[in-house]
């Protein structure tokens, strides 16, 4: 079968790595969803690529940015794309023109500001179009329904970039919690934080689109729901610190830190209960070491996992930037002997590969969406508890009280 032709709804940091007119600041200098999907293209699992943004003036710069930065650095690397709106156009909608390009069968990836994910991601579902949209998928539970409901019924593979769920420890831990050798939940803890300088990057939408939970917590929260299948989350209390963020020029009322203290409950087993805290904040230090300070603790009636994932053994000194961590197991830029990109075994990479692999096998009729299920990938049906969770938490700082998260018969609720 032909390769699948991909367009890519969204032309920042992660897309193409250019912010602002300038090549980005942080640890994804040349992006990543363009990146993985040109390499794919190389490799032939990708067939044609187009990509959309709102301002058509953009293109000529990201362009230039990707040709400099990707096919001068990867012995000729094709960053060809078709953009949409054109070079003199500006068009908040022109996804839906370029999702018309596409033919049923073909897909999208999504990584635009939060509120938008979900009627973009509507409009390609309803064409016959495969999604893979950044976390979080969509801010509300309701939406998250919808888009299940919707995907079902034009049998569209619908999946949520979870990238921490390809994490080679993580993934470890989480076949060890599952596989029971830790025994019952007992207990989560999870922290995550980038340092200021992202507030910059995100000052157009963050603490008005979205919030630090959303962009960060949904991590460790999509993770400990993965490790935990029997249980579900049934109270969420969110607490926030707020100041620096709106110190920066953010809007007021923009939370630098959010915890959420989440109760869970065993499935079909009473009295079992597990208590989970998840914590992100993007004021971190700037000079920090590291991009993201990554780690969770996880607690089990026979055993426990720590993991550290920001310093990894791995450690630079320059005389500039003095010590850095970096993690090249996310995405390894280094190109190989003969020049080419070598990064297709960071997990970032493979997170792409699996969305890509699994809408060409139901293209070919190799698997059910059940099945794609079934395989533990994140998908809209297995990252559900994440999504109410979320919501939950938003809910909860905003009506300052506990929130309960009701599921029965399959239908989840918050009150």
């Amino acid at each position: 079968m032909a390769p699948l032709n991909m367009c890519m709804i969204g032309t920042g940091e992660y897309t193409t790595g250019f912010v602002d007119g300038a090549q980005s600041l942080s640890d994804k200098k040349v992006g990543v969803v363009g990146l993985t999907l040109f390499d794919l293209r190389r490799r032939g699992k990708v067939g044609s690529l187009s990509m959309v943004g709102t301002s058509g003036s953009k293109f000529p710069a990201i362009r230039a940015h990707l040709h400099k930065n990707i096919t001068e650095a990867y012995n000729g690397l094709d960053t060809t794309f078709t953009s949409y709106p054109s070079d003199s156009e500006r068009d908040p909608e022109a996804y839906k023109k370029a999702i018309d390009a596409l033919s049923p069968g073909d897909a999208i990836t999504i990584f635009t500001p939060d509120s938008t994910h979900y009627p973009i991601a509507l409009y390609a579902i309803q064409k016959g179009v495969h999604v893979m949209i950044t976390k979080p998928a969509v801010k509300l539970l309701s939406e998250h329904i919808h888009l299940l409901a919707e995907s079902r019924k034009a049998g569209v593979f619908v999946y949520i970039e979870h990238h921490k769920r390809f994490d080679p420890a993580y993934a470890d831990a989480r076949a060890r919690a599952t596989s029971g050798s830790l025994g019952e939940f007992n207990y989560f803890y999870s922290y995550m934080s980038q340092p200021k300088t992202q507030l910059e990057t995100f000052k157009a939408w963050a603490g008005k689109d979205s919030d630090i939970s959303y962009y960060l917590n949904s991590h460790h929260i999509d993770v400990c729901e993965s490790m935990v299948p029997e249980y579900r989350p049934v109270r969420v209390m969110g607490s926030a610190s707020m100041g620096v963020a709106e110190g920066l020029g953010c809007v007021e009322g923009t939370e630098d830190t959010i915890t959420l203290l989440v109760d869970w409950v065993k499935k079909d087993a009473e009295g079992r209960r597990a208590t989970g805290v998840y914590t992100a904040s993007w004021t971190a230090p700037k000079g920090a070491g590291v991009h993201s300070n990554q780690y969770f603790h996880f607690v089990g009636s026979k055993g426990e996992v720590r993991i550290n994932q920001a310093k990894r053994g791995y450690d630079v000194t320059e005389d500039e930037a003095g010590l850095t961590w970096y993690n090249p197991f996310y995405m390894k830029y280094a190109p190989d002997e003969e020049g080419n990109f070598a990064g297709q075994g960071g997990y970032g990479y493979v997170s792409f590969e699996k969305f890509v692999d699994g809408c060409q096998a139901l293209r070919e009729g190799r698997v059910t969406l059940d099945e794609l299920d079934r395989r533990g990938l994140p998908t809209l049906k297995n990252t559900i508890a994440t999504g109410a969770i979320l919501e939950a938490g938003r809910m909860s700082l905003d009506e300052k009280r506990p929130v309960e998260i009701v599921e029965k018969d399959g239908e989840w609720s918050l009150k």
